[in-house]
């Protein structure tokens, strides 16, 4: 698998500075992933949720962090959309990446 991007990653654990083994573990694993649909990323972390249009939310961390990525699985492509605390990632729209509406 291609990441794209890094620096977001990076960027989010210059932050988050407990993010970064983690993330660094996770990128690592995905560049030597071969995944050709949702149920191969279900084999190896069993935990994802996967999501309509490519989406798929990684819990990084024993679920402290969310990871957010669009999958071109054809391309071999994981598209970094969004990191960031789980708290962070309960104002968002997964699927647009959006703030949610107010209720």
């Amino acid at each position: 698998m291609r990441v794209i991007a890094f620096s977001t990653l990076r960027t989010f654990w210059l932050e988050n500075r407990d993010a970064e083994q983690p993330l660094r573990a996770w990128y690592h694993e995905a560049k030597l992933a071969n995944w050709d649909s949702p149920s191969k990323i279900k084999d190896y972390y069993r935990t994802a949720s996967i999501l309509k249009a490519g989406r798929v939310v990684f819990n990084i961390s024993g679920n402290k962090f969310r990871l957010v990525c669009q999958i071109n699985y054809p391309g071999q492509i994981a598209y970094v959309k969004f990191i960031g605390t789980h708290d962070q990632y309960d104002l968002i729209d997964a699927q647009t990446i959006d703030m949610k509406k107010e209720r």
